[in-house]
């Protein structure tokens, strides 16, 4: 479920919008519920159908042909899987993407497998915006992002933050988990915040890249009044998973200290 809550006032704006999302896996634990349920759901989304079994199987050895770079992401049958259900089970459309998102890592990433640091974006780790503050009911992680805190900066610099986030986020979920929870919460947005080419770039990153945008997104967003909220995010996540500021009993994490 997601949620988007608007209120107005003299003083301030507050508009918060939450939604679940699909991306990538890890082999993380979660925080949420009870030892035994999580390891039951972590099963459960683990699990594959035999369709799939072997649709992974076949996408892995034409992928295999085709990867120059020996991606060590091609022997990760959760991920095949995340293109292959992309791609509505079609195998060579599924391989296709993969292969674009592999030749796209390789262009971008820093080189021998490394991934990017704090370091690489000190503009935007200093607006303090996003978040990391636990998990939901279901294990998924929670990204939290402050969008009037957000300022126009280097779009490259942008853009790897972007995947520095993405990749933090998959770091915290549960081995099979494919989903994460975001919020974003707008408070204080004006037009000063509004950066359409950060926007389209971070777009076109989670299009290509991570391939959680799906046709069922739109329907898992709903409008929540501001006296509703707290309840609402507590059909999602436990009390002790919500962030204080939303009324709930967890202190907020950034994002480079996760």
């Amino acid at each position: 479920m997601a949620d988007l809550n608007t209120t107005n006032n003299q003083e301030h704006t507050h508009q918060t919008i939450t939604g679940i999302i699909s991306t990538g896996t890890s082999t993380a634990s979660t925080t949420s519920g009870n030892e035994e349920e999580e390891k039951e759901l972590v099963i459960k989304v683990v699990e594959m159908s035999e369709t799939e079994k072997s649709k992974v199987t076949i996408m892995r050895a034409l992928v295999h042909t085709q990867d120059r770079w020996n991606s060590k992401e091609v022997s990760d049958d959760v991920m095949l899987r995340r293109f292959l259900r992309a791609r509505d089970m079609d195998v060579e459309k599924a391989s296709h993407m993969f292969l674009k998102y592999l030749s796209w890592r390789q262009s971008f990433m820093p080189p021998n497998g490394g991934c990017f640091t704090h370091s690489d974006f000190p503009n935007e780790i200093a607006q303090n915006k996003f978040f990391m503050p636990g998990h939901d009911k279901q294990g998924r992680p929670i990204a939290l992002v402050f969008g009037g805190r957000h300022k126009q900066n280097d779009l490259d610099e942008f853009k790897r933050f972007v995947v520095y986030v993405l990749d933090k986020v998959c770091a915290r979920m549960p081995r099979g988990h494919e989903k994460f929870v975001a919020i974003g919460d707008l408070q204080g947005w004006r037009y000063a915040n509004c950066d359409i080419r950060g926007y389209l770039a971070a777009l076109s990153i989670l299009q290509i890249v991570y391939p959680f945008i799906d046709k069922n997104t739109r329907k898992k967003i709903v409008f929540v009044d501001n006296k509703k909220l707290k309840d609402t995010l507590l059909n999602d996540i436990a009390e002790d998973q919500l962030p204080e500021i939303y009324g709930g009993k967890l202190s907020l994490l950034p994002i480079q200290d996760c």
